[in-house]
């Protein structure tokens, strides 16, 4: 169940939730309609024309008929400003003015550490800053930087956009630093400076074009460095992992992708590897892009992204299948359950070069967008050459093997008749070699709890009645209003959590609130959506829904007594003492008895 309460304490929730009304939160985000106590509006996180978000005035959650998605206010602020828990709380103190209380944390440790990362985070803008001045400052120093700018067509526009700065030297930043109070120690750990070998505070970045790296609550948390001229450096350098920033959950460019959700829903998001590719395609128009820097992707990036869209297109240099014909790195996104396409480039040109010819032709690469499968597919024929006959068995070998990977049938045969226009050979002897190829294994990952009932935990039948059951507790229906849960038993985990929540609130006389049920259950319960979708319409008044009430309420009774008389059953045969034996008995016809008078 959800353990996120252990970060705040539940008396400043409780506060926080109270001095932010959920319908006025939401409708500064989209449109609501009240239509008798319902808060209506298309929903933010789909795309819909007709609306089917509801927002609950009263118990104070949202809840979409049409994609499921529910929660309350917090679970709201988190998912439309693609953030975590504990950012959604302090978007919503700031809101209605409130400290977080950060010593919850319940260490002195962790208020230190608070202080430390306000620190590094002040140095970080200040070197963005310093680093942006250099660059239209007039100095002599900064043409090699500016003259990189123009050769590669960044209007100033752009440059503002990004806040693209300079390093002029070596030292000019630890000066300026220094001059503003900064320990040594917080110097050294942000990253932006380094030691010398005599001792002497340096900018790591010297000389090079500057590229802040911004997170999703815009703030700078490190910086990419590119060199102008040839040296024995590399030529792009970003900041050391420090405390604000670990690469591998970070994503380039995410501050403005987070800024265009808030305007209109992202369809797909586009992922390049550099700072250029980025740049280059949201100046022509492309600005749900962002780079992975240079890294393979992630899980933490793969997560980060999902937040924007299931949609992804991988964008990477020409030469990226010869250089990585696996693959291998995108099927993390695929194991995120991201829809992933790559985008095949002209032999030798990144999205850059593209770019630069102008929209329509980066379009029509996007428009040649590929499914992964298909796509390593195409990576292997650049592999290898089909016209030899050595390499073209080498290429079937390793092409059934992906085509083995598919999940369905329907995607094999497409594929298989691909590979026959490809080499010649017959979409017979190609099944045939296919049926002999082992699928390589892959480790499962656990169900989760929220979707326990999909691993067959209970009839479907009476899953839906135990649904119904609760939802018509949840949302007061009058005929349910003197039905005892208790009397029934529930066989599925999130079922019986619920229950347990009605069961507590009717014993202390309290009233049932099925918002405070996010606080409980996991987060994106998908069996709680499932019961939420049933307060919807006239599904749980009239006689049908009272009728169909007391039936679920029977088959959940028929289903405990059908257990009991089992297990008795299964007793009654093993035991050896003949008094225990016959106890057994009277209560296996007791139970019988009961399942009988159930019509």
């Amino acid at each position: 169940m959800n353990e996120r309460k252990g970060f705040v304490e539940p008396k400043f929730l409780e506060e926080l939730r109270q001095k932010n009304e959920i319908t006025e939160v939401i409708s500064s985000y989209v449109a609501l309609d009240k239509k008798g106590n319902t808060h209506w509006a298309c929903c933010p996180f789909h795309h819909e024309r007709t609306p089917s978000f509801a927002v609950n005035e009263a118990d104070q959650f949202y809840h979409c008929f049409g994609c499921g998605v529910s929660g309350d206010v917090i679970k709201f602020v988190r998912e439309i400003e693609s953030t975590d828990f504990m950012g959604a709380v302090r978007i919503l103190a700031a809101r209605a003015k409130l400290e977080v209380p950060e010593n919850n944390f319940d260490s002195e440790k962790a208020v230190q550490a608070k202080k430390k990362r306000d620190s590094l985070a002040a140095i970080m803008l200040d070197s963005a800053r310093f680093y942006r001045a250099n660059l239209y400052s007039g100095d002599s120093l900064a043409d090699a930087h500016l003259e990189y700018i123009s050769n590669r067509q960044m209007s100033p526009t752009t440059v503002k956009k990004f806040g693209i700065g300079a390093s002029l030297d070596f030292f000019g930043l630890a000066d300026y630093l220094q001059d503003k109070g900064y320990s040594r120690a917080d110097l050294l750990d942000s990253g932006v400076l380094t030691e010398s070998k005599s001792g002497k505070l340096i900018d790591s970045q010297g000389g090079r074009l500057i590229f802040p790296i911004i997170n999703a609550f815009d703030e700078v948390v490190a910086f990419g460095g590119r060199l102008l001229e040839k040296r024995d450096f590399a030529k792009y350098k970003n900041t050391k992992e420090t405390m604000l920033f670990n690469k591998s959950k970070t994503l380039y460019n995410i501050n403005l992708l987070k800024k265009l959700k808030r305007t209109q829903p992202i369809k797909e998001v586009i992922i390049v590897e550099g700072y250029m590719d980025t740049i280059s395609l949201y100046q022509a128009g492309f600005e749900n892009v962002v780079a992975s820097m240079g890294t393979s992707l992630t899980k933490d990036q793969a997560r980060l992204v999902k937040r924007y869209s299931e949609n992804i297109l991988i964008s990477y240099d020409g030469d990226f299948a010869g250089q990585k014909a696996d693959l291998r790195g995108l099927e993390i996104l695929k194991d995120e359950h991201l829809n992933v396409k790559v985008v095949p480039m002209p032999e030798g040109l990144d999205p850059d070069d593209v770019a630069k010819q102008g929209a329509d032709a980066y379009q029509k690469c996007l428009d040649a967008a590929m499914p992964l499968i298909d796509y390593k597919i195409h990576a292997l024929e650049r592999k290898y050459d089909i016209k030899k006959s050595e390499e073209k068995r080498q290429f079937l070998s390793e092409a059934l093997k992906v085509v083995k990977t598919a999940e369905s049938e329907t995607v094999k045969e497409e594929l298989l008749k691909k590979l026959r226009d490809k080499t010649g050979i017959t979409y017979q002897s190609l099944e045939r070699d296919l049926s002999s190829v082992k699928k390589e294994q892959k480790q499962e990952m656990p169900t989760p709890k929220t979707t326990i009932v999909e691993a067959g935990q209970g009839s479907d039948k009476n899953v839906k009645a135990a649904r119904f059951i609760l939802a018509a507790k949840l949302f007061s229906a009058t005929y349910a209003q003197s039905f005892d849960v208790k009397s029934v038993e529930f066989s599925v985990d999130v079922h019986r959590v619920i229950a347990e929540y009605i069961i507590e609130r009717e014993g202390k006389g309290e009233r049932i609130r099925p918002s405070e049920l996010f606080e409980i259950l996991d987060e994106d319960c998908a069996e709680f959506n499932e019961i939420l979708d049933l307060n919807y319409g006239d599904k749980l008044s009239g006689e049908v829904a009272e009728r169909f009430f007391a039936d679920s309420v029977k088959a959940l009774q028929r289903e405990f007594l059908e257990k009991q008389i089992g297990a008795l059953k299964a007793k009654i045969e093993t035991e050896t003492d003949e008094e225990k034996k016959k106890q057994l008995t009277v209560q296996l016809s007791e139970s019988m008895l009961k399942k009988k008078k159930i019509r």
